[in-house]
């Protein structure tokens, strides 16, 4: 029985080592997302462009002025301005689509990385798509 006590021990001593390890954060799809460490001297503008870039997997559908998959950068924003509203809101799904609502089933597998976001990321998001005039 002293035997099975140890083994038991020794066996949960090893399995929580094991569990304390680094866990690699992954997007909705599964894919493993690249932690990306935000500096004080970072602006909302470069973050944002950073996760455009990056883990929003935003750049793979949209681009600054050309459209392609998915309406530009630069239409995007015209049309949020215009109509002042919040591209941050319809990131985390708060919102309907007015750019392009025939788009909108396209797009769903990406909003489910940006409901997943910060405030913070999709703000900065917001910023730098707002600054592509």
């Amino acid at each position: 029985m002293k035997v099975y006590f140890k083994f038991l021990l020794i066996g949960s001593f090893v399995l929580n080592l094991i569990s304390c390890g680094k866990k690699a954060e992954t997007d909705a799809i599964g894919n493993p997302i690249e932690q990306t460490e935000t500096s004080a001297n970072q602006t909302p503008k470069a973050l944002g462009k950073e996760i455009f870039e990056g883990k929003g997997m935003c750049a793979t559908c949209h681009k600054a002025d050309v459209a392609t998959s998915g309406p530009s950068i630069k239409d995007i924003s015209k049309i949020y301005t215009e109509k002042k509203a919040s591209i941050s809101l319809f990131l985390q799904g708060e919102t309907d689509p007015i750019v392009d609502p025939s788009q909108y089933e396209i797009m769903k597998a990406n909003l489910e990385i940006t409901k997943t976001m910060t405030n913070e990321e999709v703000q900065a998001l917001e910023a730098y798509m707002l600054s592509i005039k």
